[in-house]
């Protein structure tokens, strides 16, 4: 049972983050503002050091104020901004003299509105104002920001990994030759690393990697594990982007047949798979990843995933198989059967072409609509909810 909810869980995560997934960085934590995105969103933008404060009173319902002292203007709307010039925000800020401040605030009605103060190093400040803008090519901007990810000041590098988690792959992949193997390792070892970078991590050393940074990642797959594991998805991707069949082969035995492995484990090669078909081209032939996940049928609390993954891929061979499935005893729960009914109406939109490899498909696709129009009769309430949702993509 607790699989089967993990399951529904993870299931109802796929299809909320299903459209963000096709832009964004895979294996990525969702990521925060970038202070790019902050800055170009601003009409002005100083770097102020603290100069003093008026603390909150109650009695007078007032919440005090602190003054900051313009270091250096960064971006102004009209040169009304000077270095040395005091700024004043009106709400209490303790802090020390010299304390450095980025200030950021757009301009309305003739006035600056200042957002809360930013507190920065020195070298943090010097980070946002070197980084490329937001205009530039996304591929030479992560090439700057790819030298920060883990950089001793913890903004700095909250923020660089933040510019990758909201990258697509395809501007992430040609920076192979930039990344660091020997780092990458080190960072995926490290226990201060930040866990939801591991995955990221794992990605990017399949793309530069060699022969013994697939076995470094298959030893990091292949570990002894009692639940979830951070990042192990993007691994899991990473050793098959240079092991290919092979490295599916491994996953296939540890961790698809494997019922005794933990079921995030199944789920998170259940994704590198995903990744392989929708990212890496011919890396992985296709009948093989089909065959990769087909392998996980016989399982109930992951078998409405692997029809819906395995509907998109057009894999029709399943399709005697899914309806038999159907009527099931250990199959009989509503997900899976709505996912057996939204397969058997994805395969009736099919138009066979001269392209086709199978040379029964029309006849295939006729089973799929009769069998359609059998469920109508007798679980119309399944179809019914199923056809709610279903969309030809």
């Amino acid at each position: 049972m607790r699989r089967i909810l993990v399951a529904l869980t993870l299931s109802a995560a796929v299809i909320a983050a299903s459209a963000e997934s096709v832009r964004a960085c895979p294996f990525c934590a969702a990521p925060e503002q970038t202070l790019a995105e902050q800055l170009s969103q601003a009409d002005a933008a100083v770097l102020a050091q603290w100069s003093a404060g008026t603390p909150a009173d109650r009695e007078k319902e007032s919440f005090g104020e602190t003054s900051y002292e313009v270091v250096e203007v960064l971006r102004q709307p009209s040169g009304e901004l000077e270095k040395g010039e005091a700024v004043v925000l009106d709400r209490f800020r303790p802090g020390r003299p010299g304390d450095l401040f980025l200030l950021l605030g757009t301009k309305s009605s003739g006035a600056i509105n200042w957002s809360s103060p930013m507190e920065v190093t020195e070298t943090a400040y010097n980070y946002v104002r070197q980084a490329p803008g937001k205009e530039q090519p996304t591929v030479k901007r992560l090439s700057y920001f790819l030298k920060f990810l883990e950089s001793p000041d913890e903004l700095i590098a909250r923020d660089a990994y933040s510019e990758f988690a909201g990258a697509p792959y395809q501007d992430i992949a040609p920076l192979a030759d930039e990344f660091s193997a020997e780092k990458l390792r080190g960072w995926i070892t490290n226990p201060q690393t930040t866990p939801t970078r591991l995955g990221f991590y794992g990605l990017m050393l399949g793309l530069c990697g060699q022969a013994e940074d697939a076995e470094f990642l298959k030893g990091e797959v292949l570990k002894p594990v009692d639940g979830y594991r951070l990042g192990i998805d993007g691994m899991m991707a990473g050793y098959l982007l240079l092991t290919g069949d092979e490295g599916v082969a491994v996953l296939e035995e540890a961790k698809l047949r494997d019922t005794t492995v933990p079921f995030s484990e199944t789920y998170a090669a259940m994704q590198a798979l995903r990744f392989m078909w929708q990212y890496a081209g011919d890396r992985i032939p296709k009948p093989r990843l089909r065959s990769a996940m087909r392998s996980l049928l016989e399982r109930p609390e992951v078998a409405d995933l692997v029809i819906t993954d395995l509907g998109r891929w057009e894999d029709w061979e399943v399709m005697e198989r899914l309806k038999t499935m159907y009527d099931a005893p250990e199959f009989s729960n509503s997900q899976t059967k709505r996912a057996i009914v939204r397969y058997m109406l994805l395969l009736s939109k099919k138009k066979p072409t001269s392209e086709d490899a199978a040379p029964d498909l029309a006849a295939t696709i006729g089973r799929a609509k009769s069998f359609v129009e059998e469920l109508r009769e007798r679980d119309p309430a399944t179809v019914k909810q199923a056809e709610r949702f279903f969309f030809l993509n």
